[in-house]
C-alpha cells in the first residue's frame, strides 16, 4: 500500500518535471513573450514537495506521528498552491511588494502552525487542516481566472478554470470523508480508499492545471507571433508608401527644380540678349541715317561681341549641370584664372573704387576643368563686387588668397562689404535662394555644384572687420 501511495506521487513528479524542462526549453527558442516566474516556480515546487512526500511515505510508520519531511513536503506544496493562485492574480494586476512580503511571512506561519500539528495532532487534522488552506487558494484563484476571462477569450483559461473547480471539489471530497470517518488513522493501510483516491484525484488536476497555464502561455507566443507578423508586413507596408512618397517628392523637386532653373536661365539670357537688341537697333539707325562713324561701329561691335560671349558662357557652364559625365580635365593654374578673371572684372573694380588684394602662394597647380573653375571664381568676384557696389563702406576691398592645404588648394574671396545676415547664411547654396548677392542668377548653387563635382568643397565664413568670405577647396585631382 504505501509503495502503491508512493509511485502515485513520483509519477505525478516525474510528469510535472517533464512538464517544467519541456516549456523551459521551448520559452528558451523565442524572445516574444517571457513566462510568469510565479507559476514556473509553482510547478518546480511542487515537483520538489512530491518527491519528498512520495518519499516519506515509503518510510513512514505511524501516520499520526510522522517525520519532519512532512512538514517540509506540506510546506512546499502549500507554497506551490500559493504561487499559482498568485499567478492568476498577476494576469489582471501588477503583484505588489506588500503581497510578495505577505506571502512569505504566510509561508513561515504555515511551517511553525503544520510543525505543531505534526507533533500534537492526528492525521485528520492535518489533513483537513491543509484542506482547507488550500481550498481558500482555489477560490481565490477562481475568481481571478473569472475576471481575466471577462477580458480575453482563451480556451486554455477556461480549462485552468475547470481544472481549480475540480480541485477544490476534491479537497472539499476529502475533508467530507475525514469528518465521516469515525476512527483514528495511525498506519497508511487505515486510509480509507475514497480518500486515496480524492487525494490522487487532485493532484492529478493539479497536474492539469500546470498543462492549462503551459497551453495558456503557447496561446500567448503565437499571439504575439501573428501581432509581430502583422506588424512586419504592417512595416513593409510604410516603407514602400515611404518610398513611394520619397520618390514622388524627388520627382516634385526635380520639375520644381528644373523649372526654377529654366527661369533663371531665361532671366539671364535675357541680359545680355537685351542688351545686343538694343545695340542692333541703335546700329540699324545710324545705318539708316548714314551717319555711322567708323569708331562707334566699332564700339557697337565690340559690345555686341561682348554680349555674345557672355550669354555663351551662361550656356557652356550650365551644361554641366545636367552632365552625367567626368569632368574633362587638365592641368591648371589658379594663378591664371584668377588674372583672367580679374581681366573681365576690373572695368567694374575701377569704376566702383575698389581696391584688389591679392595672396598666392606660388605653383597653385590642379587638375581641373578650367572653364568651369573659372565660372566659380568670376561668379564669387562678381558677388563681392556687387555687394561692395551697395556698402557704405568708404575704403572697399576685394581679397583673393590662394594657398596649399593637406592634398588640396584652398581659394578664399573675401570683401569688406555690409556682410550676409543670418537668415540668409542658411540658404546661400540653394537654387535661386533670396540671397542678393547671386552674380549669374544661379549664384552659389552653381558655384557648389561645380565645386562638388569636382570633388571639393565651398563654405561661407564671416569676414574679419566685416564682410563676407567664401571658400573654395579643391583636390590636386578632381574626383568626378
Amino acid at each position: 500500500m504505501k509503495l502503491m501511495l508512493a509511485i502515485y506521487f513520483f509519477i505525478l513528479a516525474i510528469i510535472q518535471m517533464g512538464l517544467f524542462f519541456g516549456i523551459s526549453h521551448y520559452y528558451r527558442s523565442q524572445n516574444l513573450v517571457r513566462p510568469s516566474p510565479y507559476w514556473m516556480n509553482s510547478l518546480l515546487v511542487s515537483i520538489l514537495g512530491l518527491i519528498i512526500f512520495g518519499a516519506g511515505i515509503v518510510t513512514i510508520e505511524d501516520v499520526a506521528k510522522p517525520e519532519f519531511n512532512f512538514t517540509v513536503a506540506n510546506t512546499l506544496l502549500y507554497i506551490a498552491i500559493g504561487l499559482q493562485a498568485i499567478f492568476c492574480y498577476s494576469l489582471n494586476q501588477p503583484i505588489s511588494k506588500i503581497l510578495k512580503i505577505g506571502f512569505f511571512i504566510s509561508v513561515i506561519l504555515f511551517l511553525i502552525v503544520f510543525e505543531f500539528m505534526r507533533v500534537h495532532s492526528t492525521f485528520e487534522v492535518r489533513t483537513t487542516f491543509m484542506c482547507m488552506v488550500a481550498s481558500v487558494f482555489y477560490i481565490w484563484q477562481i475568481l481571478e481566472i473569472r475576471r481575466k476571462r471577462k477580458q480575453i477569450s482563451s480556451n486554455q483559461l477556461t480549462y485552468l478554470q475547470y481544472a481549480s473547480k475540480a480541485e477544490l471539489f476534491f479537497a472539499i471530497g476529502r475533508m467530507a470523508i475525514l469528518v465521516a470517518g469515525t476512527f483514528t488513522i495511525r498506519q497508511v493501510d487505515q486510509i480509507p480508499q475514497f480518500l486515496i483516491l480524492f487525494t490522487i484525484a487532485q493532484l492529478v488536476m493539479n497536474t492539469l492545471s500546470y498543462i492549462a497555464i503551459g497551453g495558456y502561455w503557447a496561446e500567448q507566443i503565437t499571439i504575439a507571433n501573428v501581432k509581430s507578423h502583422l506588424e512586419n508586413e504592417e512595416i513593409k507596408a510604410l516603407l514602400k508608401e515611404r518610398e513611394a512618397l520619397i520618390g514622388s517628392l524627388l520627382k516634385a523637386n526635380k520639375t520644381a527644380s528644373t523649372g526654377a532653373l529654366s527661369a533663371s536661365i531665361a532671366h539671364e539670357l535675357n541680359q545680355p540678349l537685351g542688351a545686343s537688341s538694343l545695340n542692333i537697333q541703335f546700329l540699324q539707325k545710324k545705318l539708316a541715317d548714314g551717319d555711322l562713324d567708323p569708331s562707334v561701329q566699332s564700339e557697337i561691335l565690340n559690345t555686341l561681341l561682348v554680349d555674345n560671349n557672355r550669354a555663351a558662357n551662361i550656356i557652356r557652364s550650365l551644361r554641366s549641370i545636367f552632365s552625367e559625365k567626368h569632368v574633362v580635365s587638365s592641368k591648371v593654374d589658379l594663378s591664371d584664372l584668377i588674372d583672367a578673371v580679374l581681366n573681365i572684372t576690373k572695368p567694374e573694380c575701377i569704376a566702383r573704387n575698389i581696391q584688389i588684394i591679392l595672396r598666392l602662394q606660388p605653383g597653385l597647380i590642379l587638375q581641373a576643368n578650367a572653364g568651369e573653375i573659372q565660372q566659380v571664381l568670376l561668379n564669387l568676384v562678381n558677388n563681392s563686387i556687387q555687394a561692395l557696389e551697395n556698402s557704405s563702406q568708404g575704403h572697399k576691398k576685394l581679397t583673393i588668397e590662394g594657398v596649399h592645404t593637406e592634398g588640396g588648394i584652398r581659394i578664399s574671396v573675401a570683401d569688406n562689404g555690409d556682410g550676409i545676415t543670418t537668415d540668409t547664411q542658411s540658404q546661400l547654396f540653394e537654387l535661386l535662394s533670396s540671397n542678393k548677392r547671386n552674380g549669374m542668377g544661379l549664384g552659389l548653387w552653381l558655384c557648389k555644384h561645380i565645386v562638388t563635382r569636382h570633388g571639393g568643397s565651398i563654405w561661407f565664413e564671416s569676414n574679419l572687420g566685416g564682410g563676407a568670405k567664401f571658400l573654395v577647396q579643391l583636390p590636386l585631382n578632381t574626383q568626378g
